[in-house]
């Protein structure tokens, strides 16, 4: 037992709602502090790159279009300035054919840097030739400066189809300086996220498990047998919807008790009154009758009908068990309706010609119908059992048939003092009775809860309209064949 017990302890939570909420807060506000870094300072450097390289070869692709259009001085002049860059086309040779533009010091070249330079973009041209792709990006130094440059190379055709070499050189920002001041930045925002994070978080956390916490609670309270508590509502929707499910589970809950205990005082009762009767007839035969022949059988006769209602009732809580545990399979077959409702008619003659009763079946014809029709009949008798129970001093009881087109409709009728409506939504309850009625002709008590299993288990429709003085009508809607193909 102690090892159970430590193994179930062992499977619960190692942290609250609370902790576990502020943890995640956290972890978000930490990844999202690394993200920044990451993207500020880590990949910072080779972001800019990236975006150099964007820049240079979208002014190559204008360059390249404007050959077209017969501007492409203009448009080389243009991008140059705008953007700083060093825009220089060859022709096949390396001679400046089409034209240069230069931005900085290599608008100033003397003869022999210009001659250095022109065997720089040759070689670059070669480079091209040799890595067999279109463009080609490269990174360089200047030795006398040492300024970091990107020079961007590619072909582009003249006007007369011949090709050509379009060189586009941008100097590279140093920004290592900008680093320092965002990395410097970054700093104080991640100490002023980590504390604002901390202090949100924590409230955050506290404010969302409180209402549950209170659930937590009251919970525990519902668990030990209090079934009169309240789960107070909160402000956020799901927890108010919460609040009103168990709220609702509780009263639910509460009339399950009640009603258990109002079965296990029925069925004692029904239990304990034929046993009584039972041992008194049986005392009766052994000390008085048990020499007299008709005595005996009188006796005996009413042991036997004792017997047999102690027999009934136990069946029926069986049944009910059953039906509940969906322990019973249906067994769905079609099957005429009208035919069946004559047939268990056949079993209430013997009320009408011997205790005056007036039991009548009113029929809209045949109708094919598709059920278990063993559980089906037994829900006819159940109907007209209850309203025989309880029909009025007229002792009439009207069974109709009403054809539809998706369903048949059976309602039974009495002419009995009726229902309260109050008292309407718990009358399919097992054991449930009127406080007026008196104890059951025909039956067990369970019929009613047993048409309801039933019923749920077929998934029809069925209902009670009862006035009091008036009488009840009892109704239940059976799917035709087709409905069930």
């Amino acid at each position: 037992m102690k090892n159970k017990e430590g193994q179930k302890r062992r499977k619960l939570p190692a942290f609250g709602i609370k902790t576990h909420i502020w943890l995640s807060f956290m972890f978000f506000t930490l990844l999202v502090i690394a993200l920044i870094w990451l993207f500020q300072y880590v990949l910072l450097k080779s972001h800019y790159q990236s975006m150099k390289m964007n820049d240079l070869s979208k002014a190559a692709s204008e360059i390249s279009q404007s050959v077209k259009t017969g501007d492409i001085q203009f448009r080389i002049r243009e991008t140059a300035f705008q953007n700083s860059f060093c825009i220089i086309v060859t022709n096949s040779q390396c001679g400046y054919e089409i034209g240069e533009n230069a931005m900085g010091s290599y608008s100033v070249l003397d003869s022999d840097r210009r001659n250095n330079y022109s065997r720089y973009i040759y070689d670059l041209k070669n480079r091209l030739a040799d890595s067999g792709k279109k463009a080609i990006a490269v990174q360089a130094v200047d030795g006398d400066d040492s300024i970091k440059r990107m020079i961007y190379v590619t072909t582009i055709k003249g006007l007369s189809g011949a090709e050509h070499y379009l060189f586009i050189e941008s100097s590279l920002e140093p920004i290592d300086s900008t680093v320092n001041i965002i990395m410097q930045q970054l700093w104080i925002i991640t100490v002023i996220l980590l504390v604002a994070a901390f202090i949100i978080t924590m409230i955050v956390s506290r404010r969302l498990s409180k209402p549950l916490v209170s659930l937590t609670n009251t919970a525990e309270v519902f668990a030990k047998g209090n079934y009169k508590v309240n789960f107070d509502q909160a402000q956020y929707k799901e927890i108010e919807q919460l609040s009103q499910v168990l709220n609702y589970a509780g009263s639910e809950v509460s009339k399950v008790n009640e009603l258990r205990r109002d079965l296990i005082a029925n069925v004692s009762h029904d239990l304990r009154t034929p046993l009584t009767i039972i041992k008194s007839y049986a005392e009766m035969i052994r000390d008085l009758s048990g020499d007299v022949p008709e005595k005996r059988e009188q006796h005996l006769a009413v042991i036997i009908d004792e017997s047999d209602r102690l027999s009934n009732l136990v069946n029926s809580i069986l049944e009910l068990s059953k039906l509940e545990s969906a322990a019973r399979e249906l067994h769905i077959q079609p099957f005429e309706i009208s035919g069946k409702l004559r047939e268990v008619m056949q079993r209430y003659r013997v009320l009408n010609e011997r205790d005056g009763y007036n039991i009548t079946l009113q029929t809209d014809g045949e109708a094919m119908c598709a059920a278990d029709v063993a559980l089906i009949e037994q829900v006819f008798y159940n109907l007209i059992n209850n309203a025989v129970n309880y029909c009025g001093e007229d002792k009439a009881v009207l069974v109709r048939q009403i054809n539809k087109e998706n369903c048949v409709r059976v309602e039974v009728t009495d002419h009995g003092k009726g229902i309260p409506k109050e008292q309407l939504p718990q009358i399919f309850d097992r054991y449930y009775r009127a406080p007026k009625a008196t104890r059951d002709v025909i039956g067990t008590g369970l019929g009613l809860s047993i048409v309801k299993e039933i019923l749920k288990q077929h998934r029809f429709l069925f209902g009670v309209m009862s006035e009091e003085n008036v009488g009840s009508t009892f109704w239940v809607e059976i799917a035709r064949e087709k409905e069930n193909k």
